[in-house]
């Protein structure tokens, strides 16, 4: 009787100090004075997320020293250490910077026209007469033929059609992913990285990965393959 009075007793201290240090933390996103709806917030720390509503409101268990990423597509992510001040304060601010736009490509190209030479002196040019009836067509008399200099401009303009292709895991990894994690969390060597991240674009879950394009799966699946990627580069040396 004594020891199950005992278990009780430490199982509850137990479950009474997790609820001490684990504490709901509200916030808000904001770009520019203007909420963020539908921003992704990861705590890597616990592993796991929330989005904000439509005023860039959130909420999300946390605890001190806890790591929290916000992460949208048109902006940059921001990272945010919890403090305790932070977990007291509970009404955090969080401002996203715009990414730049990218403006689609500009071709400029050369042009010839036809070489016209110089007028001879012994040329007449002939006007062309008048309508009989004296109402005005809206024909300019040795005007241009601008059905021809049309044509021209359409042979000429040939230019190549460029085909978009689709974004692999690899470049959504560089994108998406925080540059620390490479080498804090997984430990990897900048040299390494490249060829880790093609070891794991060999794997066929890295398409699915690429269409949903969810941080929270994406890190998790670095970690996954990583452990494989320690196991084979050890096999390799041995």
């Amino acid at each position: 009787m004594r020891v199950k009075l005992l278990t009780t007793i430490s199982i509850f201290t137990y479950q009474l100090s997790i609820s001490q240090t684990e504490k709901l933390l509200n916030g808000k996103v904001l770009s520019q004075n203007a909420s963020l709806p539908n921003v992704e917030v990861i705590n890597k720390t616990a592993k796991t997320s929330t989005r904000t509503n439509e005023l860039g409101e959130f909420s999300i268990l946390v605890r001190p020293k806890d790591s929290l990423i916000f992460f949208s597509k048109d902006y940059f992510f921001k990272r945010l250490k919890v403090s305790t001040q932070i977990i007291e304060q509970n009404n955090i601010v969080v401002n996203m910077i715009l990414k730049p736009e990218e403006l689609d490509e500009i071709i400029i190209k050369n042009i010839k026209f036809p070489h016209v030479g110089p007028a001879d002196e012994n040329s007449i040019i002939v006007p062309k007469p008048p309508l009989s009836t004296g109402v005005y067509d809206g024909t300019i008399t040795n005007g241009a033929d601008l059905l021809a200099i049309f044509n021209l401009f359409r042979k000429k303009d040939k230019r190549p059609k460029y085909k978009f292709q689709e974004l692999d895991f690899k470049k959504l990894a560089e994108a998406t992913v925080p540059l620390d994690f490479f080498t804090n969390d997984l430990k990897l060597n900048p040299e390494e990285k490249d060829l880790f991240l093609q070891f794991c674009d060999a794997d066929p879950k890295a398409e699915i990965l690429v269409k949903q394009k969810n941080l929270l799966y994406t890190m998790d699946f670095l970690h996954t393959k990583n452990k494989e990627f320690k196991q084979l580069n050890s096999q390799i040396k041995n």
